[in-house]
């Protein structure tokens, strides 16, 4: 038994964790060497390779209404109880308003997007239901990353003035592209090749241009390894987060690949747009841009014994 678990965990590693930061890597080192257009990627990532992905996903996802359902549950109570758990350290470390936001931010929003999706793809073999159900999770968090990211840091910092925020969050397109892959799909409405096959092409371009986006971005910044605050906040969205995403599946009950895919899901790190938002705002962008770096590093420790746990349901 101890050694068919250390050839799982191998094979994960060399399967899933290691191509992914294999990505990362070279991502990195194009930042590096020809100081890529970080502006561009990320538009070409947000506006295109994300919502054809979504759109995707959605339509030709196995999900049931009330699997859609359970799903929103799930992430609503994840990210509640992570909102309290973050609270309380601020309140223990006696953080300002600004530095309790950036602070939230940090264990609340992760990068279900460009490292999520792949992570994903790479355990799941592209599974419909299992893509579907991180599309939505990446939804949502797009969702909670334009509306309570930015109203956190507008409420410490600007102290109102939230029609910006409204105006963010319509331009959204993943929403959209959420909402009509779902119309689709429950439609049964058959799409014309000439729309077919760019989103798919779009869509299967999305593990290799989000990950080498994502080392690119991070790459910027420059390692520190002496805040403990960003050591803490490592902690509870690599450490907490999965043990609050297990504990929520066994109290609703789910198996098999709907469990295995959010509690790997839970076990992502900080999200790029932490550190987006707080240098947008300027809102402690130091410490969201070392936890978006850290968390990142570590997650190959975690992510790989986080997917191995996840097999057992």
């Amino acid at each position: 038994m101890k050694k068919e678990a250390e050839l799982m965990i191998a094979d994960i590693m060399l399967e899933v964790v290691l191509p992914v930061f294999l990505l990362i890597a070279v991502g990195s080192w194009m930042q590096k060497v020809f100081k890529l257009d970080l502006y561009t990627l990320a538009k070409i990532n947000f506006y295109c390779i994300t919502p054809a992905a979504v759109f995707m996903s959605m339509y030709h996802s196995d999900m049931s209404g009330e699997l859609l359902g359970t799903v929103t549950l799930f992430y609503a109570l994840y990210v509640l109880i992570l909102y309290i758990v973050g609270s309380v350290f601020a309140r223990s470390l006696r953080m300002n308003k600004g530095m309790k936001a950036a602070f939230n931010n940090s264990i609340m929003l992760d990068n279900a997007g460009n490292y999520g999706l792949p992570i994903n793809s790479l355990v799941f073999r592209g599974d419909p239901l299992a893509s579907s159900i991180q599309a939505l999770v990446m939804s949502l968090q797009a969702l909670l990353t334009f509306t309570y990211g930015v109203l956190s840091i507008q409420g410490a910092k600007l102290k109102g003035n939230y029609r910006a925020v409204i105006i963010g969050f319509l331009k959204m397109p993943v929403p959209y592209a959420l909402l009509l892959g779902i119309l689709f799909h429950m439609g049964n409405i058959p799409l014309p090749t000439f729309l077919s096959m760019p989103l798919t092409y779009a869509q299967q371009s999305m593990v290799a241009v989000a990950l080498l986006t994502l080392g690119a971005q991070i790459v910027k910044y420059p390692i520190r390894l002496y805040r403990l605050d960003v050591y803490i906040s490592t902690f509870l969205r690599l450490l907490i987060g999965p043990a609050i995403g297990i504990s929520i599946v066994l109290l609703l009950g789910l198996q098999g690949i709907a469990a295995q895919a959010l509690i790997i899901a839970s076990g992502m790190p900080t999200g790029v747009n932490a550190s987006i938002l707080a240098e947008e705002y300027d809102n402690e962008p130091d410490f969201a841009a070392q936890t978006v770096l850290i968390s990142t590093l570590l997650n190959i420790i975690t992510i790989t014994a986080l997917i191995s746990f996840a097999k057992t349901f």
